[in-house]
Protein backbone atom coordinates (compact mmCIF):
# COMPACT_ATOMS: atom_id res chain seq x y z
CA UNK A 1 0.00 0.00 0.00
CA UNK A 2 2.87 2.39 0.72
CA UNK A 3 3.69 2.52 -2.99
CA UNK A 4 0.35 4.23 -3.59
CA UNK A 5 0.94 7.04 -1.10
CA UNK A 6 2.36 10.49 -1.77
CA UNK A 7 5.81 10.60 -0.21
CA UNK A 8 5.46 14.33 0.31
CA UNK A 9 2.42 13.73 2.52
CA UNK A 10 3.89 10.68 4.26
CA UNK A 11 6.90 12.77 5.31
CA UNK A 12 4.71 15.39 7.02
CA UNK A 13 4.49 14.83 10.77
CA UNK A 14 1.05 14.87 12.43
CA UNK A 15 0.21 17.91 14.56
CA UNK A 16 1.94 17.85 17.93
CA UNK A 17 -1.06 19.64 19.47
CA UNK A 18 -3.59 16.87 19.00
CA UNK A 19 -1.58 14.11 20.70
CA UNK A 20 -2.09 15.42 24.22
CA UNK A 21 -5.67 16.49 23.50
CA UNK A 22 -6.54 12.94 22.41
CA UNK A 23 -5.00 11.47 25.58
CA UNK A 24 -6.70 13.87 27.97
CA UNK A 25 -10.09 13.30 26.35
CA UNK A 26 -10.03 9.75 27.73
CA UNK A 27 -8.53 10.59 31.14
CA UNK A 28 -10.94 11.04 34.05
CA UNK A 29 -10.69 14.32 36.00
CA UNK A 30 -8.06 15.67 33.61
CA UNK A 31 -7.84 19.32 32.62
CA UNK A 32 -6.73 20.33 29.15
CA UNK A 33 -4.94 23.63 28.62
CA UNK A 34 -3.75 22.48 25.24
CA UNK A 35 -6.22 23.48 22.56
CA UNK A 36 -6.55 27.03 21.27
CA UNK A 37 -10.33 27.17 21.28
CA UNK A 38 -12.37 29.81 23.12
CA UNK A 39 -14.42 28.45 26.01
CA UNK A 40 -17.14 30.97 25.20
CA UNK A 41 -20.18 29.97 23.17
CA UNK A 42 -20.73 31.85 19.94
CA UNK A 43 -22.77 34.93 21.00
CA UNK A 44 -26.50 34.36 20.69
CA UNK A 45 -27.20 37.11 18.17
CA UNK A 46 -24.65 35.53 15.82
CA UNK A 47 -26.10 32.05 16.31
CA UNK A 48 -29.59 33.44 15.74
CA UNK A 49 -28.54 34.84 12.38
CA UNK A 50 -27.24 31.41 11.35
CA UNK A 51 -30.47 29.78 12.49
CA UNK A 52 -32.53 32.43 10.72
CA UNK A 53 -30.60 31.81 7.51
CA UNK A 54 -31.62 28.14 7.73
CA UNK A 55 -35.23 29.08 8.37
CA UNK A 56 -35.29 31.36 5.33
CA UNK A 57 -33.92 28.57 3.17
CA UNK A 58 -30.60 30.30 2.59
CA UNK A 59 -28.83 26.99 2.11
CA UNK A 60 -27.55 27.34 -1.45
CA UNK A 61 -24.06 28.03 -2.77
CA UNK A 62 -22.80 31.57 -2.56
CA UNK A 63 -20.37 32.94 -5.14
CA UNK A 64 -16.98 31.26 -5.02
CA UNK A 65 -15.29 34.21 -3.34
CA UNK A 66 -18.08 34.58 -0.79
CA UNK A 67 -21.33 36.31 0.03
CA UNK A 68 -21.33 39.87 -1.28
CA UNK A 69 -22.67 41.26 2.01
CA UNK A 70 -19.95 39.52 4.01
CA UNK A 71 -17.14 40.74 1.76
CA UNK A 72 -18.50 44.27 2.09
CA UNK A 73 -18.53 43.94 5.89
CA UNK A 74 -14.96 42.59 5.84
CA UNK A 75 -13.89 45.57 3.74
CA UNK A 76 -15.63 47.93 6.17
CA UNK A 77 -14.00 46.18 9.13
CA UNK A 78 -10.51 46.45 7.62
CA UNK A 79 -11.05 50.14 6.89
CA UNK A 80 -12.47 50.78 10.37
CA UNK A 81 -9.79 48.92 12.32
CA UNK A 82 -6.68 49.31 10.16
CA UNK A 83 -7.39 52.14 7.75
CA UNK A 84 -6.85 49.83 4.76
CA UNK A 85 -9.18 50.01 1.75
CA UNK A 86 -9.94 46.70 0.06
CA UNK A 87 -12.25 46.24 -2.93
CA UNK A 88 -14.75 43.57 -1.84
CA UNK A 89 -15.31 42.42 -5.41
CA UNK A 90 -11.74 41.41 -6.24
CA UNK A 91 -9.47 41.79 -3.17
CA UNK A 92 -11.32 39.66 -0.59
CA UNK A 93 -12.11 35.94 -0.46
CA UNK A 94 -14.14 34.10 2.19
CA UNK A 95 -12.60 30.75 3.11
CA UNK A 96 -13.20 27.67 5.23
CA UNK A 97 -11.33 29.02 8.22
CA UNK A 98 -8.05 30.88 8.22
CA UNK A 99 -6.22 27.60 7.57
CA UNK A 100 -7.66 27.28 4.08
CA UNK A 101 -6.67 30.87 3.36
CA UNK A 102 -3.07 30.05 4.32
CA UNK A 103 -3.07 27.00 2.06
CA UNK A 104 -4.50 28.62 -1.05
CA UNK A 105 -2.53 31.83 -0.50
CA UNK A 106 0.74 29.92 -0.61
CA UNK A 107 -0.31 27.73 -3.53
CA UNK A 108 -1.31 30.82 -5.50
CA UNK A 109 2.19 32.33 -5.41
CA UNK A 110 4.64 29.42 -5.06
CA UNK A 111 6.59 27.83 -7.88
CA UNK A 112 8.67 24.69 -7.28
CA UNK A 113 11.89 25.56 -5.48
CA UNK A 114 10.70 28.91 -4.10
CA UNK A 115 11.59 29.55 -0.47
CA UNK A 116 9.09 30.48 2.23
CA UNK A 117 10.52 32.10 5.36
CA UNK A 118 8.76 30.88 8.49
CA UNK A 119 9.62 32.32 11.91
CA UNK A 120 9.21 29.77 14.70
CA UNK A 121 7.79 28.96 17.20
CA UNK A 122 4.60 29.38 15.18
CA UNK A 123 1.36 27.77 14.07
CA UNK A 124 1.75 24.16 13.03
CA UNK A 125 0.22 24.53 9.54
CA UNK A 126 2.78 26.86 7.95
CA UNK A 127 5.51 24.33 7.20
CA UNK A 128 3.17 21.60 5.85
CA UNK A 129 1.30 24.10 3.66
CA UNK A 130 4.55 25.46 2.26
CA UNK A 131 5.78 21.92 1.59
CA UNK A 132 2.56 20.87 -0.10
CA UNK A 133 2.75 23.98 -2.28
CA UNK A 134 6.19 22.81 -3.50
CA UNK A 135 8.23 25.38 -1.58
CA UNK A 136 11.28 24.98 0.61
CA UNK A 137 10.53 26.16 4.17
CA UNK A 138 13.31 28.33 5.60
CA UNK A 139 13.06 28.52 9.38
CA UNK A 140 14.02 31.50 11.53
CA UNK A 141 14.46 30.48 15.15
CA UNK A 142 13.04 33.33 17.22
CA UNK A 143 14.58 34.11 20.59
CA UNK A 144 13.05 34.52 24.02
CA UNK A 145 15.38 37.43 24.78
CA UNK A 146 13.72 39.31 21.88
CA UNK A 147 10.25 38.41 23.21
CA UNK A 148 9.96 36.12 20.18
CA UNK A 149 9.69 39.09 17.82
CA UNK A 150 11.17 38.87 14.34
CA UNK A 151 14.18 41.18 14.06
CA UNK A 152 15.44 42.83 10.86
CA UNK A 153 18.81 41.07 11.16
CA UNK A 154 17.15 37.67 11.45
CA UNK A 155 15.04 38.35 8.37
CA UNK A 156 17.95 39.65 6.30
CA UNK A 157 20.03 36.58 7.15
CA UNK A 158 17.26 34.27 5.90
CA UNK A 159 16.56 35.96 2.56
CA UNK A 160 18.13 34.42 -0.55
CA UNK A 161 17.54 34.95 -4.30
CA UNK A 162 14.96 32.12 -4.06
CA UNK A 163 12.88 33.77 -1.32
CA UNK A 164 9.28 34.35 -2.44
CA UNK A 165 7.35 35.12 0.73
CA UNK A 166 7.68 35.70 4.46
CA UNK A 167 5.01 34.37 6.80
CA UNK A 168 4.44 36.89 9.58
CA UNK A 169 2.55 35.17 12.44
CA UNK A 170 1.54 37.95 14.87
CA UNK A 171 -0.09 38.03 17.36
CA UNK A 172 1.70 34.74 17.73
CA UNK A 173 0.54 31.22 18.42
CA UNK A 174 2.11 29.74 20.61
CA UNK A 175 4.11 32.50 22.32
CA UNK A 176 1.55 35.31 22.54
CA UNK A 177 4.19 37.69 21.15
CA UNK A 178 3.19 40.77 19.17
CA UNK A 179 4.92 43.07 16.69
CA UNK A 180 4.39 46.78 17.24
CA UNK A 181 4.28 49.50 14.57
CA UNK A 182 7.98 50.33 14.90
CA UNK A 183 8.89 46.64 14.53
CA UNK A 184 6.74 46.26 11.44
CA UNK A 185 8.15 49.38 9.78
CA UNK A 186 11.64 47.85 9.89
CA UNK A 187 10.39 44.54 8.49
CA UNK A 188 8.38 46.32 5.77
CA UNK A 189 11.45 48.22 4.62
CA UNK A 190 13.30 44.95 4.04
CA UNK A 191 10.31 43.34 2.30
CA UNK A 192 10.15 46.23 -0.17
CA UNK A 193 13.92 46.45 -0.71
CA UNK A 194 14.23 42.71 -1.33
CA UNK A 195 11.10 42.61 -3.51
CA UNK A 196 9.31 39.77 -1.75
CA UNK A 197 5.81 39.12 -0.44
CA UNK A 198 4.47 38.71 3.07
CA UNK A 199 1.64 36.55 4.37
CA UNK A 200 0.40 38.20 7.56
CA UNK A 201 -1.63 35.82 9.72
CA UNK A 202 -3.76 38.11 11.88
CA UNK A 203 -6.31 35.62 13.20
CA UNK A 204 -5.63 36.90 16.75
CA UNK A 205 -5.72 40.59 15.80
CA UNK A 206 -8.64 41.37 18.14
CA UNK A 207 -6.91 39.68 21.08
CA UNK A 208 -4.19 42.17 21.95
CA UNK A 209 -3.66 43.58 25.45
CA UNK A 210 -1.13 46.38 25.04
CA UNK A 211 -1.95 48.68 22.18
CA UNK A 212 -4.25 48.30 19.20
CA UNK A 213 -3.14 45.66 16.70
CA UNK A 214 -1.29 47.02 13.67
CA UNK A 215 -1.33 45.20 10.32
CA UNK A 216 1.80 45.33 8.19
CA UNK A 217 -0.54 45.89 5.23
CA UNK A 218 -1.34 49.34 6.67
CA UNK A 219 2.27 50.48 6.24
CA UNK A 220 3.00 52.46 3.08
CA UNK A 221 3.97 50.25 0.15
CA UNK A 222 2.88 47.02 1.84
CA UNK A 223 -0.77 46.48 0.89
CA UNK A 224 0.29 45.45 -2.62
CA UNK A 225 2.79 42.94 -1.15
CA UNK A 226 0.63 41.42 1.57
CA UNK A 227 -1.71 38.43 1.74
CA UNK A 228 -3.62 39.17 4.93
CA UNK A 229 -5.21 36.21 6.72
CA UNK A 230 -7.97 36.56 9.30
CA UNK A 231 -11.17 34.89 10.42
CA UNK A 232 -13.92 34.49 12.97
CA UNK A 233 -12.80 31.53 15.08
CA UNK A 234 -10.84 33.30 17.80
CA UNK A 235 -12.34 36.77 18.12
CA UNK A 236 -15.98 35.71 17.86
CA UNK A 237 -15.74 32.19 19.36
CA UNK A 238 -16.82 30.66 16.03
CA UNK A 239 -14.34 27.78 15.66
CA UNK A 240 -16.88 25.21 14.45
CA UNK A 241 -18.43 27.57 11.92
CA UNK A 242 -15.24 27.27 9.82
CA UNK A 243 -15.15 30.81 8.52
CA UNK A 244 -12.10 32.80 7.54
CA UNK A 245 -10.97 35.24 4.88
CA UNK A 246 -8.01 36.64 3.02
CA UNK A 247 -7.36 40.11 1.63
CA UNK A 248 -4.80 40.40 -1.15
CA UNK A 249 -3.89 42.21 -4.36
CA UNK A 250 -6.42 41.34 -7.05
CA UNK A 251 -3.87 39.51 -9.20
CA UNK A 252 -3.03 37.14 -6.35
CA UNK A 253 -6.61 36.87 -5.14
CA UNK A 254 -7.81 35.76 -8.59
CA UNK A 255 -5.50 32.75 -8.37
CA UNK A 256 -6.61 32.01 -4.81
CA UNK A 257 -10.24 32.03 -5.94
CA UNK A 258 -9.36 29.60 -8.71
CA UNK A 259 -7.92 27.06 -6.26
CA UNK A 260 -10.78 27.60 -3.81
CA UNK A 261 -13.27 27.20 -6.68
CA UNK A 262 -12.06 23.72 -7.58
CA UNK A 263 -11.27 22.43 -4.09
CA UNK A 264 -14.02 23.95 -1.93
CA UNK A 265 -16.62 25.79 -4.07
CA UNK A 266 -17.57 28.21 -1.28
CA UNK A 267 -17.51 28.59 2.49
CA UNK A 268 -20.62 27.36 4.38
CA UNK A 269 -23.52 29.62 3.52
CA UNK A 270 -25.12 29.81 6.98
CA UNK A 271 -21.73 30.57 8.49
CA UNK A 272 -21.32 33.46 6.10
CA UNK A 273 -24.63 35.02 7.16
CA UNK A 274 -23.58 34.60 10.79
CA UNK A 275 -20.29 36.28 9.90
CA UNK A 276 -22.13 39.33 8.58
CA UNK A 277 -23.88 39.68 11.94
CA UNK A 278 -20.60 39.21 13.83
CA UNK A 279 -18.89 42.04 11.98
CA UNK A 280 -21.90 44.35 12.16
CA UNK A 281 -22.79 43.93 15.82
CA UNK A 282 -20.07 41.87 17.50
CA UNK A 283 -17.73 44.55 18.85
CA UNK A 284 -19.14 44.38 22.37
CA UNK A 285 -18.81 40.58 22.39
CA UNK A 286 -15.18 40.82 21.36
CA UNK A 287 -14.51 43.43 24.05
CA UNK A 288 -16.09 41.24 26.74
CA UNK A 289 -14.10 38.16 25.74
CA UNK A 290 -10.86 40.14 25.42
CA UNK A 291 -11.32 41.49 28.95
CA UNK A 292 -11.89 37.97 30.28
CA UNK A 293 -8.80 36.65 28.49
CA UNK A 294 -6.74 39.53 29.82
CA UNK A 295 -7.84 38.75 33.37
CA UNK A 296 -6.74 35.14 32.89
CA UNK A 297 -3.47 36.24 31.30
CA UNK A 298 -2.62 38.43 34.28
CA UNK A 299 -3.57 35.65 36.69
CA UNK A 300 -1.22 33.17 34.97
CA UNK A 301 1.70 35.59 34.83
CA UNK A 302 1.26 36.42 38.51
CA UNK A 303 1.04 32.72 39.40
CA UNK A 304 4.21 31.94 37.44
CA UNK A 305 6.03 34.78 39.18
CA UNK A 306 5.01 33.47 42.61
CA UNK A 307 6.18 29.94 41.82
CA UNK A 308 9.41 31.17 40.23
CA UNK A 309 8.62 29.95 36.72
CA UNK A 310 10.22 32.09 34.04
CA UNK A 311 7.83 33.49 31.42
CA UNK A 312 8.05 36.65 29.34
CA UNK A 313 4.90 38.75 29.23
CA UNK A 314 2.86 38.03 26.10
CA UNK A 315 0.54 40.75 24.82
CA UNK A 316 -1.49 38.85 22.22
CA UNK A 317 -3.61 35.76 21.48
CA UNK A 318 -4.53 33.57 24.47
CA UNK A 319 -1.33 31.68 25.18
CA UNK A 320 1.60 31.88 27.57
CA UNK A 321 4.93 30.23 26.81
CA UNK A 322 6.73 29.52 30.09
CA UNK A 323 10.31 28.23 30.17
CA UNK A 324 10.92 24.86 31.87
CA UNK A 325 14.63 24.47 31.06
CA UNK A 326 15.59 24.50 34.75
CA UNK A 327 14.11 21.02 35.19
CA UNK A 328 16.52 19.28 32.82
CA UNK A 329 13.78 17.63 30.78
CA UNK A 330 12.69 18.03 27.20
CA UNK A 331 9.39 19.78 26.62
CA UNK A 332 7.87 16.46 25.57
CA UNK A 333 9.08 14.73 28.73
CA UNK A 334 7.81 17.51 30.98
CA UNK A 335 4.39 17.63 29.31
CA UNK A 336 4.05 13.84 29.39
CA UNK A 337 4.94 13.55 33.08
CA UNK A 338 2.73 16.50 34.00
CA UNK A 339 -0.20 14.83 32.25
CA UNK A 340 0.46 11.41 33.78
CA UNK A 341 1.13 12.62 37.32
CA UNK A 342 -1.15 15.64 37.67
CA UNK A 343 -3.71 15.09 34.90
CA UNK A 344 -3.16 18.42 33.17
CA UNK A 345 -2.48 18.62 29.44
CA UNK A 346 -0.25 21.33 27.99
CA UNK A 347 1.55 21.35 24.66
CA UNK A 348 5.33 20.90 24.33
CA UNK A 349 6.96 23.92 22.74
CA UNK A 350 8.55 21.66 20.13
CA UNK A 351 5.12 21.14 18.55
CA UNK A 352 5.68 24.62 17.07
CA UNK A 353 9.28 24.19 15.92
CA UNK A 354 12.58 22.91 17.26
CA UNK A 355 13.36 26.25 18.92
CA UNK A 356 10.35 25.67 21.15
CA UNK A 357 12.43 23.17 23.11
CA UNK A 358 12.47 24.05 26.79
CA UNK A 359 9.06 25.78 26.67
CA UNK A 360 5.41 24.85 27.07
CA UNK A 361 2.34 26.36 25.45
CA UNK A 362 -0.44 26.91 27.95
CA UNK A 363 -3.74 28.20 26.61
CA UNK A 364 -5.88 30.47 28.75
CA UNK A 365 -8.94 30.04 26.55
CA UNK A 366 -10.40 28.22 29.53
CA UNK A 367 -12.35 29.32 32.59
CA UNK A 368 -10.54 30.98 35.47
CA UNK A 369 -11.77 28.17 37.74
CA UNK A 370 -10.12 25.54 35.56
CA UNK A 371 -6.96 27.62 35.30
CA UNK A 372 -6.73 27.90 39.10
CA UNK A 373 -7.04 24.13 39.53
CA UNK A 374 -4.49 23.47 36.79
CA UNK A 375 -2.00 26.02 38.17
CA UNK A 376 -2.34 24.49 41.62
CA UNK A 377 -1.37 21.15 40.10
CA UNK A 378 1.51 22.76 38.20
CA UNK A 379 2.88 24.33 41.38
CA UNK A 380 2.68 20.97 43.14
CA UNK A 381 4.44 19.28 40.21
CA UNK A 382 7.36 21.70 39.91
CA UNK A 383 7.79 21.85 43.69
CA UNK A 384 8.24 18.09 43.61
CA UNK A 385 10.72 18.35 40.71
CA UNK A 386 12.75 21.00 42.53
CA UNK A 387 12.88 18.93 45.69
CA UNK A 388 14.29 16.01 43.70
CA UNK A 389 17.06 18.03 42.09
Amino acid sequence: MRNFLSQKVVDIKPSGIRKFFDIVSEMKDAISLGVGEPDFDTPWHIRDEGIYAFERGKTFYTSNSGLKELKEEIAAYMNRTQGISYNPSNEIIVTVGGSEAIDIGLRAVINPGDEVIIPQPSYVSYVPCATLAGAKPVIINLKAENEFRLTPDELLAAITPKTKILILPYPNNPTGAIMEHSDLEKIAKIIIEKDILVMSDEIYSELTYKDKHVSIASIEGMKERTILINGFSKAYAMTGWRLGYACAPKEILAQMVKIHQFAIMCAPTTSQYAGVEALKHGDDDVKMMRQAYNQRRRYLLDAFKKMGLDCFEPFGAFYVFPCIKEFGMTSEEFATRFLQEEKVAVVPGTAFGDCGEGFLRISYAYSLDNLKIAIGRLEKFITKLRSQS
